[in-house]
């Protein structure tokens, strides 16, 4: 999700007390047209996990994006929510440019990359879908700065944001973890550039670059500083 971030005083991370899991599974999508809203997700390529009816009032569909551990579901009397008033739903990607074009390639409309403008306001949404976007990547390269946005059929927006390293804290485990190929293939790409970086400064070729490469992902996924 974005940088921004807000803490309970109380909350069991800031007292360094770990409650019991609260895992977020399931995000609501409200839709006019249900198979219109089916044909779209499939067509993302995101894994149907299930279409339920029970007679003619209820229906409801699941959808999965790949990696993901949080679901959508949308359907017939599912919310009282109005169709596409879903807002700021973040897909978290490591490569977006890759990504960007992927959905292009399925025939999903998706903005030309962008960053935020430099405001205080405290919160990412007003600008990222307003007025205050800014052309092209994050011109520094940060991580969770560059975006890209597209909408279903209802209107529903949803954001790309790239994200190549987590912010201190925010991962639970002691290691990294790669949900997919590409999110891995890509790990192994910015750890190369990296790594001949490293290699310049030297000035000589490393033969211990697997390990210099394992160090650079976990420590890049985790937050930690990376290696130089």
């Amino acid at each position: 999700m974005s940088n921004t971030e807000v803490r309970s005083e109380t909350s069991p991370q800031s007292t360094g007390v770990r409650g019991f899991d609260m895992k977020l599974e399931v995000v609501v999508v409200p839709v006019a047209d249900v198979d219109r809203a089916k044909s779209f997700y499939a067509s993302l390529g995101w894994r149907l996990d299930g279409d339920y009816t029970a007679d003619d009032d209820w229906r409801v569909i699941q959808f999965t994006p790949p990696g993901s551990g949080c679901s959508v579901i949308f359907g017939r009397n599912v919310t009282s929510a109005a169709p596409g008033s879903a807002r700021g739903l973040y897909l978290i990607v490591s490569d977006i440019a890759a990504a960007r074009e992927e959905l292009l390639g399925r025939g999903v409309r998706v903005s030309k990359l962008f960053h935020p403008g430099e405001v205080n306001t405290g919160t990412d949404e007003p600008y990222l879908f307003g007025s205050r976007r800014v052309s092209g990547r994050d011109p520094d390269g940060r991580t969770y700065r560059t975006y890209a946005s597209f909408d279903d059929p209802d209107g529903n927006g949803w954001l790309l944001q790239e994200v190549t390293s987590r912010l201190p804290g925010r991962i639970d485990t002691g290691g990294a973890a790669f949900v997919s190929s590409a999110e891995l293939e890509a790990a192994l790409r910015r750890a190369s550039e990296a790594h001949g970086e490293h290699e310049k400064l030297t000035g000589q070729h490393d033969d211990g670059w697997p390990s210099w490469y394992a160090e650079y992902m976990v420590r890049e996924q985790t937050g930690e500083p990376l290696p130089t």
